[in-house]
Protein backbone atom coordinates (compact mmCIF):
# COMPACT_ATOMS: atom_id res chain seq x y z
CA UNK A 1 0.00 0.00 0.00
CA UNK A 2 1.34 3.50 -1.14
CA UNK A 3 0.71 6.26 1.09
CA UNK A 4 -1.24 9.36 -0.79
CA UNK A 5 2.24 11.45 -0.39
CA UNK A 6 5.10 10.57 1.58
CA UNK A 7 5.20 11.12 5.24
CA UNK A 8 8.21 11.85 7.57
CA UNK A 9 9.36 9.73 10.10
CA UNK A 10 8.19 12.07 12.69
CA UNK A 11 4.70 12.40 11.03
CA UNK A 12 3.66 8.57 11.61
CA UNK A 13 5.29 8.38 15.18
CA UNK A 14 2.96 11.31 15.91
CA UNK A 15 -0.17 9.26 14.14
CA UNK A 16 0.17 5.88 16.27
CA UNK A 17 1.65 8.06 19.30
CA UNK A 18 4.88 5.84 19.81
CA UNK A 19 8.96 7.05 20.11
CA UNK A 20 11.88 5.98 17.13
CA UNK A 21 14.83 5.43 16.34
CA UNK A 22 16.27 7.65 13.69
CA UNK A 23 16.22 10.96 11.19
CA UNK A 24 13.03 12.62 12.19
CA UNK A 25 12.92 13.58 8.86
CA UNK A 26 13.39 10.38 6.96
CA UNK A 27 10.90 9.82 4.07
CA UNK A 28 8.39 7.20 4.26
CA UNK A 29 6.26 5.83 0.88
CA UNK A 30 4.47 3.17 2.29
CA UNK A 31 3.11 0.54 4.52
CA UNK A 32 3.30 -3.79 3.83
CA UNK A 33 2.90 -6.66 5.36
CA UNK A 34 6.80 -8.60 5.69
CA UNK A 35 6.05 -10.51 2.65
CA UNK A 36 5.82 -7.78 0.13
CA UNK A 37 8.15 -4.95 1.99
CA UNK A 38 9.60 -2.63 -0.58
CA UNK A 39 12.07 -0.16 0.43
CA UNK A 40 10.38 3.08 1.62
CA UNK A 41 7.82 0.65 3.36
CA UNK A 42 6.49 0.21 7.15
CA UNK A 43 6.97 -2.97 8.17
CA UNK A 44 5.92 -4.26 11.54
CA UNK A 45 7.35 -7.50 13.96
CA UNK A 46 6.09 -8.35 17.30
CA UNK A 47 7.85 -11.59 17.98
CA UNK A 48 11.36 -12.41 19.14
CA UNK A 49 11.27 -15.37 15.91
CA UNK A 50 10.89 -12.54 13.37
CA UNK A 51 12.93 -9.79 14.20
CA UNK A 52 15.79 -10.49 12.12
CA UNK A 53 13.34 -11.27 9.21
CA UNK A 54 11.77 -7.81 9.29
CA UNK A 55 15.09 -5.95 10.51
CA UNK A 56 17.01 -7.60 7.55
CA UNK A 57 13.80 -7.33 5.36
CA UNK A 58 13.46 -4.17 2.26
CA UNK A 59 11.74 -2.10 4.35
CA UNK A 60 13.06 0.91 5.36
CA UNK A 61 10.88 1.32 8.50
CA UNK A 62 10.02 -0.84 11.43
CA UNK A 63 7.33 -0.74 14.18
CA UNK A 64 8.82 -3.58 17.08
CA UNK A 65 7.85 -4.11 20.43
CA UNK A 66 11.63 -4.04 21.95
CA UNK A 67 14.43 -1.14 21.87
CA UNK A 68 17.49 -2.98 19.64
CA UNK A 69 20.11 -1.53 17.97
CA UNK A 70 19.12 0.05 14.60
CA UNK A 71 20.10 -1.18 11.13
CA UNK A 72 22.13 1.15 9.21
CA UNK A 73 20.14 2.79 7.04
CA UNK A 74 16.16 1.90 8.31
CA UNK A 75 14.57 3.42 11.04
CA UNK A 76 12.25 1.94 14.09
CA UNK A 77 9.38 2.59 15.65
CA UNK A 78 8.58 1.65 19.00
CA UNK A 79 5.47 0.46 20.16
CA UNK A 80 4.25 -2.00 23.49
CA UNK A 81 1.47 -3.43 20.42
CA UNK A 82 2.94 -3.44 16.97
CA UNK A 83 0.21 -4.69 15.72
CA UNK A 84 -2.23 -2.62 16.51
CA UNK A 85 -0.36 0.28 15.87
CA UNK A 86 0.17 -1.20 12.06
CA UNK A 87 -3.36 -1.67 12.08
CA UNK A 88 -4.28 1.68 13.34
CA UNK A 89 -1.81 3.04 10.30
CA UNK A 90 -3.97 1.26 7.74
CA UNK A 91 -7.12 2.27 8.52
CA UNK A 92 -5.61 5.84 9.15
CA UNK A 93 -5.02 5.87 5.58
CA UNK A 94 -6.98 3.15 3.93
CA UNK A 95 -10.52 3.60 5.81
CA UNK A 96 -13.03 0.61 5.14
CA UNK A 97 -15.88 1.66 2.47
CA UNK A 98 -18.04 -0.01 0.17
CA UNK A 99 -20.79 1.58 -1.45
CA UNK A 100 -24.59 1.35 -0.88
CA UNK A 101 -25.34 0.65 -4.30
CA UNK A 102 -24.53 -1.66 -7.26
CA UNK A 103 -21.24 0.19 -8.31
CA UNK A 104 -18.81 2.24 -6.31
CA UNK A 105 -16.60 5.18 -7.76
CA UNK A 106 -13.50 5.12 -9.40
CA UNK A 107 -14.81 2.18 -11.76
CA UNK A 108 -13.60 1.75 -15.48
CA UNK A 109 -15.26 -1.16 -17.65
CA UNK A 110 -13.60 -1.43 -21.12
CA UNK A 111 -14.82 -2.11 -24.40
CA UNK A 112 -16.60 -5.05 -25.24
CA UNK A 113 -17.75 -6.19 -22.10
CA UNK A 114 -20.40 -8.18 -20.79
CA UNK A 115 -21.27 -7.09 -17.18
CA UNK A 116 -24.57 -8.64 -15.64
CA UNK A 117 -26.31 -6.44 -14.03
CA UNK A 118 -26.65 -8.25 -10.82
CA UNK A 119 -22.56 -7.97 -10.66
CA UNK A 120 -21.10 -5.57 -7.48
CA UNK A 121 -18.23 -3.13 -7.87
CA UNK A 122 -17.01 -1.59 -5.12
CA UNK A 123 -14.36 1.58 -5.20
CA UNK A 124 -11.48 1.65 -7.89
CA UNK A 125 -12.08 -1.34 -10.22
CA UNK A 126 -10.69 -1.95 -13.26
CA UNK A 127 -12.06 -4.07 -16.19
CA UNK A 128 -10.10 -4.70 -19.62
CA UNK A 129 -11.31 -5.29 -23.05
CA UNK A 130 -13.74 -8.28 -23.86
CA UNK A 131 -14.39 -9.56 -20.71
CA UNK A 132 -17.78 -11.16 -19.66
CA UNK A 133 -18.66 -11.37 -15.57
CA UNK A 134 -21.34 -13.58 -14.95
CA UNK A 135 -24.59 -13.03 -12.57
CA UNK A 136 -24.05 -12.57 -8.63
CA UNK A 137 -19.98 -11.73 -8.77
CA UNK A 138 -18.64 -8.90 -6.10
CA UNK A 139 -15.90 -7.53 -7.10
CA UNK A 140 -14.72 -5.53 -4.16
CA UNK A 141 -12.19 -2.49 -3.43
CA UNK A 142 -9.07 -2.13 -5.25
CA UNK A 143 -9.55 -4.92 -8.46
CA UNK A 144 -7.92 -4.93 -11.78
CA UNK A 145 -8.94 -7.36 -14.49
CA UNK A 146 -7.32 -7.25 -17.98
CA UNK A 147 -8.20 -8.12 -21.10
CA UNK A 148 -10.08 -11.33 -21.98
CA UNK A 149 -11.32 -12.57 -18.40
CA UNK A 150 -13.97 -14.58 -17.86
CA UNK A 151 -15.26 -14.95 -14.31
CA UNK A 152 -18.42 -17.41 -13.71
CA UNK A 153 -21.64 -16.78 -11.42
CA UNK A 154 -21.23 -15.90 -7.65
CA UNK A 155 -17.42 -15.77 -7.40
CA UNK A 156 -16.79 -12.94 -4.93
CA UNK A 157 -12.93 -11.19 -5.67
CA UNK A 158 -11.74 -9.25 -3.04
CA UNK A 159 -12.89 -10.42 0.26
CA UNK A 160 -10.78 -9.66 3.20
CA UNK A 161 -7.65 -11.54 4.02
CA UNK A 162 -7.90 -14.12 7.03
CA UNK A 163 -5.79 -12.75 8.87
CA UNK A 164 -6.14 -12.68 12.86
CA UNK A 165 -4.04 -11.58 16.01
CA UNK A 166 -4.56 -14.10 18.78
CA UNK A 167 -5.87 -12.43 22.23
CA UNK A 168 -6.73 -13.04 25.65
CA UNK A 169 -10.02 -11.49 24.62
CA UNK A 170 -10.65 -13.19 21.05
CA UNK A 171 -8.89 -12.55 17.68
CA UNK A 172 -8.16 -9.04 16.43
CA UNK A 173 -8.86 -8.96 12.67
CA UNK A 174 -5.99 -7.36 10.57
CA UNK A 175 -7.50 -4.47 8.37
CA UNK A 176 -6.72 -5.54 4.82
CA UNK A 177 -5.72 -2.96 2.55
CA UNK A 178 -4.60 -4.62 -0.23
CA UNK A 179 -5.70 -5.62 -4.10
CA UNK A 180 -6.56 -8.31 -6.27
CA UNK A 181 -4.66 -8.32 -10.18
CA UNK A 182 -5.93 -10.56 -12.51
CA UNK A 183 -3.96 -11.04 -15.95
CA UNK A 184 -5.43 -11.12 -19.18
CA UNK A 185 -7.15 -14.14 -20.65
CA UNK A 186 -7.47 -15.86 -17.18
CA UNK A 187 -10.91 -17.92 -17.07
CA UNK A 188 -12.67 -18.07 -13.18
CA UNK A 189 -15.49 -20.90 -12.25
CA UNK A 190 -18.21 -20.11 -10.56
CA UNK A 191 -18.42 -19.60 -6.43
CA UNK A 192 -14.72 -19.40 -6.17
CA UNK A 193 -13.23 -17.09 -3.23
CA UNK A 194 -10.00 -14.80 -3.97
CA UNK A 195 -9.13 -12.72 -0.81
CA UNK A 196 -7.12 -9.60 -1.60
CA UNK A 197 -3.89 -8.69 -0.05
CA UNK A 198 -3.17 -7.59 3.42
CA UNK A 199 -1.33 -4.33 2.09
CA UNK A 200 -0.27 -5.49 -1.38
CA UNK A 201 -1.83 -7.78 -4.13
CA UNK A 202 -3.15 -11.29 -4.42
CA UNK A 203 -1.75 -11.70 -8.29
CA UNK A 204 -3.90 -14.13 -11.14
CA UNK A 205 -1.43 -14.59 -13.83
CA UNK A 206 -1.92 -14.48 -17.12
CA UNK A 207 -3.70 -17.53 -18.92
CA UNK A 208 -4.65 -19.29 -15.41
CA UNK A 209 -7.64 -21.55 -15.31
CA UNK A 210 -9.12 -22.19 -12.40
CA UNK A 211 -12.03 -24.11 -11.70
CA UNK A 212 -15.72 -24.09 -9.98
CA UNK A 213 -15.52 -23.91 -5.79
CA UNK A 214 -11.35 -22.78 -5.58
CA UNK A 215 -10.22 -20.68 -2.82
CA UNK A 216 -7.14 -18.43 -3.15
CA UNK A 217 -5.98 -16.61 0.00
CA UNK A 218 -4.28 -13.36 0.68
CA UNK A 219 -1.15 -12.17 -1.28
CA UNK A 220 -0.84 -15.42 -2.72
CA UNK A 221 1.10 -14.95 -6.36
CA UNK A 222 0.40 -17.34 -9.01
CA UNK A 223 2.19 -17.94 -12.34
CA UNK A 224 1.19 -17.70 -15.90
CA UNK A 225 -0.68 -20.68 -17.57
CA UNK A 226 -1.65 -22.63 -13.99
CA UNK A 227 -4.78 -25.04 -14.04
CA UNK A 228 -6.47 -25.39 -10.89
CA UNK A 229 -9.33 -28.15 -10.66
CA UNK A 230 -12.63 -27.66 -8.50
CA UNK A 231 -12.09 -27.45 -4.42
CA UNK A 232 -8.63 -26.32 -4.68
CA UNK A 233 -7.87 -24.52 -1.31
CA UNK A 234 -4.36 -22.66 -1.60
CA UNK A 235 -3.30 -20.43 1.98
CA UNK A 236 -2.06 -16.97 2.03
CA UNK A 237 1.62 -15.50 1.30
CA UNK A 238 1.93 -18.71 -1.29
CA UNK A 239 3.86 -18.55 -4.68
CA UNK A 240 2.93 -20.54 -7.45
CA UNK A 241 5.13 -20.37 -10.74
CA UNK A 242 3.90 -20.63 -14.16
CA UNK A 243 2.41 -23.93 -15.11
CA UNK A 244 1.28 -25.16 -12.01
CA UNK A 245 -1.06 -27.63 -12.11
CA UNK A 246 -3.34 -28.83 -8.83
CA UNK A 247 -5.79 -31.12 -9.49
CA UNK A 248 -9.13 -31.44 -7.10
CA UNK A 249 -9.24 -31.10 -3.63
CA UNK A 250 -5.89 -29.87 -3.34
CA UNK A 251 -4.46 -27.83 0.07
CA UNK A 252 -1.86 -25.60 -0.19
CA UNK A 253 -0.64 -24.57 3.43
CA UNK A 254 0.56 -20.51 3.83
CA UNK A 255 3.73 -19.38 2.85
CA UNK A 256 5.09 -22.43 0.37
CA UNK A 257 6.73 -22.20 -3.01
CA UNK A 258 5.59 -24.26 -5.68
CA UNK A 259 8.34 -24.27 -9.17
CA UNK A 260 7.46 -24.23 -12.37
CA UNK A 261 5.32 -27.29 -13.94
CA UNK A 262 4.86 -29.16 -11.16
CA UNK A 263 1.77 -31.12 -11.27
CA UNK A 264 0.26 -32.35 -7.43
CA UNK A 265 -2.40 -35.17 -7.98
CA UNK A 266 -5.86 -35.27 -6.22
CA UNK A 267 -6.43 -34.82 -2.54
CA UNK A 268 -2.68 -33.96 -1.81
CA UNK A 269 -1.65 -31.63 1.02
CA UNK A 270 1.22 -29.68 -0.05
CA UNK A 271 2.85 -28.71 3.59
CA UNK A 272 6.41 -27.60 1.96
CA UNK A 273 7.92 -26.18 -0.88
CA UNK A 274 7.98 -28.60 -3.96
CA UNK A 275 10.41 -27.98 -7.06
CA UNK A 276 8.96 -27.64 -10.74
CA UNK A 277 8.84 -30.10 -12.98
CA UNK A 278 7.68 -32.90 -10.85
CA UNK A 279 4.27 -34.95 -10.05
CA UNK A 280 3.65 -35.14 -6.20
CA UNK A 281 1.03 -37.45 -4.96
CA UNK A 282 -0.22 -37.73 -0.80
CA UNK A 283 -0.34 -35.78 2.28
CA UNK A 284 2.24 -34.55 2.40
CA UNK A 285 2.88 -34.31 -0.97
CA UNK A 286 6.11 -36.54 -1.81
CA UNK A 287 7.63 -37.56 -5.27
CA UNK A 288 4.63 -39.27 -6.69
CA UNK A 289 6.67 -42.57 -8.05
CA UNK A 290 7.83 -42.64 -4.41
CA UNK A 291 4.90 -42.57 -2.97
CA UNK A 292 3.16 -45.11 -4.92
CA UNK A 293 6.40 -47.40 -4.15
CA UNK A 294 5.42 -46.62 -0.67
CA UNK A 295 1.79 -47.86 -0.55
CA UNK A 296 2.44 -50.75 -3.06
CA UNK A 297 4.92 -51.66 0.02
CA UNK A 298 2.12 -51.18 2.34
CA UNK A 299 -0.77 -53.50 0.92
CA UNK A 300 2.04 -56.68 0.81
CA UNK A 301 2.88 -56.24 4.21
CA UNK A 302 0.17 -57.80 5.95
CA UNK A 303 0.89 -61.24 3.77
CA UNK A 304 5.03 -60.94 4.75
CA UNK A 305 3.63 -60.52 8.68
CA UNK A 306 1.90 -63.61 7.89
CA UNK A 307 4.18 -65.38 6.30
CA UNK A 308 6.52 -64.67 9.15
CA UNK A 309 4.05 -65.69 12.14
CA UNK A 310 3.70 -62.36 13.18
Amino acid sequence: MKLPRPHTLREIAAIINCSFNGDPEFVITGINEIHQVENGDIVFVDHPKYYDKALQSAASVVIINKEVPCPEGKCLLFSDDPFSAYNYLTRHFSPWAMPMEGRGSNVSIGQNCFIHPSVIMGNNVTVGNNCIVHPGVVLYNDIVIGDNVIIHANTVIGSDAFYYKNRPEGREKMHSVGSVVIEEHVEIGAACTIDRGVSGPTRIGARTKIDNQVHIGHDTLIGKKCLFAAQVGIAGCVKLDDEVTLWGQVGVTSDVHIGKGAVVLGQCGVTKDLVGGKTYFGTPAEDARNKYRELALIRKLPKAMEQLGL
